[in-house]
């Protein structure tokens, strides 16, 4: 009874993952991006967004869907004012050469002049080309635990 009960909390540890993802250097590779882009956001780099974000990029928000023109827009305004992403979770997956990043975080930004805080998970999709990653996706998910 004991083994198995132990075996079961082995295979559950397995798949749920705990803090920052841990693994490859490839994933490493996109957990480094992606701690890049929110730095980037919430420095309103929108230069170095615009080269990591594909010309073909969906951003899908409480709100609305918006396009890459749409979304650089909206943070250049500061329409949005991205201000801290408290990253809680993360972890990536590979299919192919595209490389799907979940993140759980606690969203500190400031829309329409009010500062909110709210829990995310943010999916993050990217896709390599002619080895550089471009993000295809970014998507909000909101949950319904407090902040």
């Amino acid at each position: 009874m004991k083994r198995s009960i132990l075996g079961a909390l082995v295979a559950l540890a397995a798949v749920v993952p705990s803090g920052a993802a841990q693994g490859s250097a490839r994933d490493q590779e996109i957990v480094t991006l992606s701690k890049t882009k929110w730095r980037w956001m919430s420095e309103r780099k929108v230069d170095s967004l615009a080269t990591l974000f594909d010309d073909a990029a969906v951003f899908v928000h409480m709100g609305g869907t918006m396009s890459k023109t749409q979304e650089l827009d909206v943070i250049r305004s500061g329409a949005i004012q991205y201000k801290t992403a408290e990253i809680q979770e993360t972890s990536v997956r590979f299919i192919g050469s595209t490389a799907i990043l979940l993140n759980r975080i606690r969203l500190t930004a400031v829309v329409g002049g009010n500062e909110v805080v709210n829990p995310f998970v943010v999916t993050e999709v990217y896709v390599e080309h002619n080895g550089t990653w471009k993000l295809g996706s970014l998507s909000f998910t909101r949950l319904l635990t407090p902040p």
